[in-house]
């Protein structure tokens, strides 16, 4: 027998797990796209233009990015794995549609370049890539947000129904002012009820994401029919938001479709590898990210946490990791 076929009938030896499956990473990345894109076209549609130029700044720059990175380092190139375009489109839907094109660019060169490539690539980055992106033009150009007046920050201003003695409370957003208002009396000051559905099907004062709250659950539902994500982040997640808004005396509804919420639990909280490998654990994450995002919602100096929540979650999965590791069939705990 020669070398070469004493080579071939060698077992071929492998970590586990042993057992694949017939999707692919970029199959992946591209049902999360396309989860994605019901609410996307919602946006454009109602938006124009505004939201068009958000969207091709986050996602060619994030693509950019990632192809670059390779051509000078001389690795092979990856863009085709759906990856960085995911990336560049869930960083578009977390930023107000007004934001700066120039911003919205280097929040791209940063969510792919700092939070995913400086790591090794994909599979290798211990955050949300998006998420660092969001967060880093928050720290980076929050006043530069905060001063775009209407319509500057966000697409257009709001009016929300007021209790008695106003007609109206104006403001950027429905969570700015349930923020003012809990720092000014301990509840909201206007009908949470009155504004579940422009929050589910029209809200044209948040993230561009945040459009329609019926499509972003929408788009989550298919994801897990699909088993593309697992249920037990979003539902730990949301329910733990609805919960605790509950226990603290808000409108556990509102609290859940107003903001990132949606958002952050379907779509990035689910990272795959970003968020905890056990099913326990997942059930543990999700309600570490809610508990974090209510409490510094209400309680917090900024009416939206949700982008903190869950990059402070991200940290903590290899411990959630470790502590749910399953026992091994067999094994004994040492004694003595």
């Amino acid at each position: 027998m020669s070398e070469q076929e004493t080579q071939t009938a060698l077992p071929r030896l492998a970590s586990s797990p042993h057992i694949s499956d017939g999707e692919s990473c970029t199959r992946i990345m591209l049902w999360v796209v396309a989860a994605l894109t019901p609410v996307t076209l919602w946006s454009v549609w109602n938006m124009g233009m505004v939201a068009v130029g958000l969207l091709a700044a986050c996602i060619l720059s994030a693509v950019g990015t990632e192809w670059v990175w390779n051509r000078v380092a001389k690795h092979p190139q990856t863009i085709t794995d759906g990856s960085a375009l995911l990336t560049g489109l869930l960083l578009a839907l977390a930023l107000p549609p007004r934001t700066p094109l120039w911003i919205a660019v280097a929040g791209g060169i940063v969510s792919i370049g700092l939070a995913k490539m400086l790591f090794g690539g994909l599979g290798w980055n211990l955050f949300n890539p998006a998420l660092v992106g969001r967060a880093f033009i928050a720290i980076s150009w929050g006043g530069v947000l905060a001063e775009q007046k209407v319509p500057g920050g966000w697409f257009r201003g709001i009016d929300v129904l007021a209790p008695e003695g106003l007609d109206a409370l104006t403001g950027a957003t429905r969570l700015a002012i349930a923020g003012a208002d809990m720092a000014a009396g301990g509840a909201y000051g206007f009908d949470a009820k009155a504004q579940y559905v422009p929050l589910l099907f029209m809200n044209l004062e948040g993230s561009l994401g945040e459009i329609s709250g019926a499509l972003l659950i929408l788009g989550g539902f298919v994801l897990v029919a699909r088993g593309i994500i697992d249920w037990r982040i979003p539902v730990s997640y949301i329910g733990t938001v609805a919960v605790l808004a509950w226990a603290f005396g808000v409108d556990p509804v509102f609290s859940v479709l107003a903001g990132g919420v949606l958002l952050g639990a379907f779509f990035m909280a689910t990272d795959y590898v970003t968020s905890p490998m056990t099913p326990t654990g997942r059930l543990l994450f999700g309600c570490g990210c809610g508990l974090i995002n209510i409490v510094a919602r209400l309680f917090g100096p900024a009416p939206e946490a949700t982008t903190w929540a869950i990059l402070f979650m991200n940290g903590l999965v290899p411990l959630i990791d470790r502590l749910t590791l399953p026992r091994v069939f067999g094994w004994e705990g040492r004694r003595g």
